[in-house]
Formats: structure tokens, sequence, C-alpha cells
């Protein structure tokens, strides 16, 4: 059953969605680590394609950039077309001093200053939880496969870090919590997922490091070059 975004079918979208925020990414994805891999969405360029890692089937579809874009997509997934379960992948600045560049960080909370959630349903939430159970299946495949990942509080902002004054920015955060990444994107995939009853997480690579001790990124080129640990983390969870 298409719908304004998506023009597949139900029977293409598997019930297990792994969402990069980029289209060029999810090709990368798909022509590297999957079988039997078929396009399912071609709707505003966002390709999508459905595929088999190992025995298990999967889609991979790209969610864009930023709460509204990943609210559409993953809404529609769920709501339409029976997803159970997304993980979004993606790359992310830190703050955190104790973390480097190419570190995996695993979301167990996503802090935002969206009002997505109030426009949605009238809720005013600010922090929100990844699927726990999902969470215990990704430390679990990063545990078989020799992958070091760290799990904390993330923050998800309506503002691209770099660009910028990070100490005016930083003070909008509650200043008793640990952030281990930054991203765009995962406050408004849990929300839905808790509204919907489905489950959700997030896995992300860190590109840039933000602080007055230490300012490294690496350049995009770099970055899909380096995200293989991450997204053989994902793929190797949804086995479990």
């Amino acid at each position: 059953m298409p719908t304004t975004h998506i023009e597949a079918e139900q029977s293409d979208i598997a019930k297990i969605v792994l969402m990069p925020g980029d289209p060029l990414r999810a090709k990368y994805i798909a022509d590297k680590f999957l079988k039997d891999v078929r396009i399912v969405n071609k709707v505003r360029n966002m390709y999508a394609y459905t595929g088999y890692y190992q025995d298990k089937k999967v889609t991979i579809f790209p969610s864009g950039m930023g709460i509204p874009s990943i609210g559409i997509y993953a809404y529609e997934l769920y709501h339409f077309y029976g997803v159970e379960e997304i993980i979004r992948i993606g790359t992310s600045g830190s703050n955190n001093q104790e973390l480097n560049l190419l570190d995996i960080v695993v979301a167990s909370a996503s802090y935002s200053l969206s009002n997505y959630p109030k426009l949605f349903d009238g809720d005013e939430i600010h922090l929100i939880d990844a699927d726990k159970n999902l969470n215990q299946r990704i430390k679990a495949a990063a545990i078989r496969n020799n992958i070091n990942i760290k799990e904390g509080n993330i923050i998800t902002s309506d503002i691209f870090d770099p660009y910028i004054d990070f100490d005016k920015y930083i003070k909008n955060y509650p200043e008793n919590k640990e952030f281990l990444a930054m991203e765009m994107e995962a406050f408004g995939l849990f929300y839905l997922a808790k509204k919907l009853n489905k489950k959700a997480g997030c896995l992300l690579t860190i590109v840039d490091i933000i602080g007055k001790e230490k300012k490294e990124s690496i350049s995009s080129e770099d970055r899909e070059k380096s995200l293989d640990q991450m997204i053989k983390v994902a793929l190797e969870s949804i086995q479990s």
C-alpha cells in the first residue's frame, strides 16, 4: 500500500529496518552487505533497498536529515507498513573528551529541545529511552564480533553543532547529565516508537570531537569508508 512518500507494496518492506540518513549510504550498505537485493522505493530519490543479511530479511531505508524528515519515514514505515523495529545508524559529533574519532555509541536515551512530541500529540517530553531489549541485542552483537561500543545518553539537536558557538549552545542542556554524542534524528524516532508501540535504537560513529581541549574531525570521504563496524553491529543484532 503506497503512501505519500513511499511507493513500496507492504510485502516489499521487511519488519526490521536499518535507517541511515544518506540515500547513498543506504546503497552502500545494500551493495556491500546484503544478498538478493532489490530497490523498493525511489520517491524523492530516497532510494531504499530490501534484501537478506544471512537468512534475515532487512530493509535499508534512508531518513534524510533532522527530526521532521525521519518523522515522516519512520511513521509511515511503522504505521502503514507494519515495521516492528528501526535501528538508526549514523554519524555524530561529541564533546565528551573521553571519546575518540570513530568510536561507536549506542544511545540509551536521547535528550532534545524539539517540540515534535508537543506538535504530534501534545506531549511535553524532552528525554526518551531507546528500546532496552533492542539495545541488549546490539550490545550482544558487538561482543560476539569483538567490536567495542559505548552506551549512554545522546543529544538530538535541530542545529548542526560545528556551525555555532558551542559554549553557548551546550548551556541549553542539563549539566547533571553526561552526553556521549550529538546528532539530529534519534529523538523523533524514539518518540514515534513509543507512541506506536514499536522498537527503536540508534548506533552512531563519532566523526567530530568538539570542545576546548580537543577538536578533531574526519573528511566526508573518510566517513563513508569508516562506518563498516557500526553497520556490522547493526546487521548482526538482527540475527539474535
